[in-house]
């Protein structure tokens, strides 16, 4: 089957955050699916198939299946547009978190495409910050902290987002939480944040269009405002134009195509 790599949240190679595609004709048992992702070592590996005029599409990490990917998404949607279906502008996935659905938008700033993807908006919930949480960010200060799908931290200043030193171990015992988000008021952007989720085999995720259902609405009540930037701040590092809507989220960036082949089974 074909397959490619693409680094979502950017417009060049070598930044972002990779995803691999894989463009099924038939369907395919989960656990080869499961095998797949392992041997990719991607933080996620998308599986897309035709479904009628739509898409149905499912997300692996090297370890699980998860209910909601970002990057992977907007690359599913750019080998799409560009290799199984060119030129299309306008598409809906179906997914265990429902309907999603991506358009394809020129950028008026330059030429490379906008992928803008309609995700839910998560809300979050304030909970108690405890010695554990404090530790597994390697003692970072804690403002606030808040449960949705992820535990998200709030920190002082984006500096202290960049310079975090998690601690995995410690970080793999919180309970409740799919992933750990910490998050700061931006400098040059709105906001700022980085991702990790030891439990799901990915130690810092590139960029991660998921943890912005949750970071979106929270920084929109936050700032009064529901048209923002963010980038996060990882090593290869992306940027993410954020929108809140209607209790949904709008979610886009570029993207650009690092590989492509073959897979055999």
């Amino acid at each position: 089957m074909k397959y490619y790599v693409v680094d979502s949240f950017t417009e060049k190679n070598l930044a972002g955050n990779p995803a691999g595609v894989c463009l099924l004709e038939n369907e395919l048992d989960e656990q080869v699916m499961q095998k797949i992702a392992a041997d990719n070592n991607l933080a996620e590996t998308a599986f897309v198939k035709r479904s009628g005029d739509n898409f149905d599409l499912r997300w692996f990490t090297p370890e699980v299946e998860i209910n909601l990917c970002g990057h992977a998404t907007l690359a599913s949607a750019f080998v799409i547009a560009n290799f199984w279906d060119k030129g299309r502008k306008d598409m809906l996935f179906y997914t265990k978190s429902g309907e999603l659905r991506v358009k394809v938008k020129k950028n008026l700033l330059d030429l490379a495409d906008l992928y803008e993807m309609d995700f839910p908006a998560w809300e979050v919930t304030p909970v108690e910050i405890t010695e554990l949480m404090t530790r597994a960010v390697g003692g970072a200060e804690i403002l606030e902290a808040y449960m949705s799908r992820d535990l998200m931290l709030l920190l002082n200043s984006e500096e202290e987002v960049a310079n975090l030193a998690p601690d995995f171990d410690l970080m793999r015992g919180i309970p409740d939480a799919f992933a750990v988000v910490v998050t700061a008021k931006g400098n040059k952007v709105d906001f700022v944040s980085r991702f990790f989720a030891p439990n799901a085999g990915i130690l810092e995720d590139y960029v991660t269009g998921s943890s912005h259902s949750e970071l979106i609405p929270f920084w929109a009540a936050r700032l009064n405002k529901n048209l923002m930037t963010a980038f996060q701040l990882s090593k290869r590092g992306g940027c993410i134009f954020c929108e809140y809507w209607g209790g949904r989220v709008r979610i886009a960036g570029k993207a650009a195509l690092s590989s492509e082949g073959e897979i055999n089974i």
